[in-house]
């Protein structure tokens, strides 16, 4: 939860518009709540409002909107080159920083007219390093699927292969899968509803191993009494019996790679998205629109980095030159 009460109020205004209007999602929420703060705290620097250099001990309760108002793009500018250079964030990093600070700006000129000039209107995305996503090959990915599935030792193997089984095939996000409900899987049509970000909606089409290993947690492995009241719908439950968390998806992903002998280092349960998005691309003559569609990204530029290729394909291709024998 955002502990508004060190917010000034329009700062809070604008992530109330942000919640009602825009339909952001919480942890966005959290985002715009976290980006703003910390500009408004190097503005209160900037400006010699305060002689606290320790971030975590600047309030921004009493940043007036007549300060607001004296920010031009220089400021903003100025808080991107801090970020980079000071602590060193990466271009990823400061985009959606100025993403946030953007639609901030925007919304005190546009919608509450608080000021007069929007200093972010002209306002550069950083470019983001394009690379070539880790993802596990197809002898990995089932490794890891039959060193997951053989678990004698694991109470918890039917539930723990049906996550991994999930991640691997459809290319869901870690948060999709945490709130996956049995109602939003419709088991004669081998479909699924996940809310992904920006509270948009989406359907996965399941295939047969997913809807088996699924269907074989529920019927086997599910506790189906004592479950806490707020996560009877949940899918995946814990140890507690409650809606399984992030960080316990996160171990259990890290155990198994372990256990299959894969670098946990180099892997992750985002690097199985990856893999899920790689294979289908490589072996499933999956078209790119397709690919965007299944992955929920906004933006096709997002889902192009999957449209890599390995090295063998590069070697193919300069071999099978006609001119490679001349």
């Amino acid at each position: 939860m955002i502990d508004r009460s060190e917010n000034p109020e329009y700062l809070n205004s604008f992530l109330d518009y942000s919640i009602t209007i825009l339909n952001k999602s919480p942890n966005s929420i959290k985002e715009y709540n976290y980006d703003i703060a910390m500009f408004l705290k190097f503005i209160k620097i900037r400006f010699k409002l305060t002689n606290e250099t320790d971030y975590s001990n600047i309030t921004i309760l009493d940043i007036p909107i007549s300060i607001i108002k004296k920010i031009k793009l220089e400021d903003i500018h100025a808080f991107l080159s801090y970020l980079a250079t000071t602590l060193k964030s990466k271009p990823a990093t400061r985009a959606r920083k100025c993403s946030s600070i953007r639609i901030f700006f925007k919304y005190l000129s546009q919608k509450e007219k608080l000021i007069d000039i929007n200093p972010a209107q002209n306002l550069e995305t950083p470019k983001k390093e394009k690379r070539i996503p880790k993802y596990l090959s197809l002898d990995e990915s089932k490794k890891l699927l039959k060193i997951t599935s053989d678990e004698e030792d694991n109470r918890n193997s039917k539930r723990d292969y049906a996550i991994i089984t999930i991640f691997l095939n459809c290319g869901i996000r870690l948060s999709e899968l945490v709130n996956i409900n049995i109602k939003d899987i419709t088991f004669t049509e081998y479909k699924l509803n996940v809310i992904g970000k920006g509270n948009k909606e989406r359907t996965i089409y399941l295939n047969k191993a997913c809807i088996n290993a699924i269907n074989d947690y529920i019927q086997n492995a599910r506790p189906k009494d004592g479950i806490k009241y707020d996560s009877k719908d949940a899918l995946f439950l814990s140890e507690r019996k409650e809606r399984i968390s992030n960080r316990t998806v996160q171990y259990v992903v890290k155990r198994e790679l372990k256990k299959a002998g894969l670098d946990t280092n180099k892997y992750s349960v985002h690097k199985l998205r990856h893999t899920a998005a790689t294979l289908m691309y490589q072996y499933g003559n999956i078209d790119i629109r397709a690919l965007q569609e299944l992955l929920g990204h906004e933006s096709i530029s997002t889902t192009e980095i999957y449209t890599h290729v390995e090295n063998s394909q590069v070697r193919n291709a300069v071999e099978s030159n006609p001119l490679a024998n001349f």
